[in-house]
């Protein structure tokens, strides 16, 4: 099974780019909903979770206050890691059970830390949706209401754009209209096909 993981920084348009795979048929495994499925309520790290940050955490419904642990973790380095070690080889069981789970001729890996973690070794090709830092910033604080300061945050916990650049065996720079994307998806998903032949 060809495995292509798909990567790029907050607000690059990732999603708009598996999107267009998953119109093409293309089975899309998204990292960020396995990372939502091991912390349900029910599961242990979410138990782990409350027992290391209480239960202020858990929300009236039993579901994990992402928004404030989002919080803690970018004003402390030493709470991401703890939340890294708990979380990173949970999630990377639930992308790979999807995986061997996927029908499509080919399958997508969607991870926004493909690079920064072991799933980059789950993967047969990278492909990295670039865009400049300042449309980064642009993009995510319209789209999610987030302070200027907590995306930038953000972007400084993620690989930067040349560590990316680096690993990458395609790229897609996402700063052009959304009839350029079709194309270029078009032109990749053709392209993937043929390295099954």
């Amino acid at each position: 099974m060809l495995v292509i993981g798909v990567t790029g920084g907050i607000g690059s348009g990732k999603s708009a780019v598996t999107d267009r795979f998953a119109e093409h048929g293309v089975t899309v495994v998204d990292a960020d909903l396995a990372a939502r499925v091991i912390v349900q309520p029910g599961k242990p790290a979410l138990q782990s979770i409350a027992e290391h940050y209480g239960e202020g955490l858990i929300l009236d419904n039993g579901e994990l206050d992402r928004a404030a642990l989002r919080t803690i973790i970018f004003a402390d380095p030493e709470e991401r890691h703890w939340l890294e070690a708990l979380t990173h080889p949970l999630i990377n069981e639930e992308i790979q059970a999807q995986i061997a789970a996927a029908s499509s001729s080919y399958t997508i890996l969607a991870s926004p830390l493909l690079i920064e973690t072991m799933q980059h070794q789950l993967v047969d090709r990278i492909l990295v949706v670039d865009v400049p830092v300042e449309l980064q910033i642009q993009r995510t604080v319209a789209r999610d209401q987030n302070s200027e300061q907590q995306v930038r945050a953000i972007i400084n916990s993620q690989a930067s754009r040349e560590e990316r650049l680096a690993k990458a065996d395609d790229v897609i720079v996402n700063d052009r209209g959304l009839s350029w994307l079709d194309q270029e998806v078009k032109r990749l998903h053709a392209f993937y096909l043929s390295l099954l032949d």
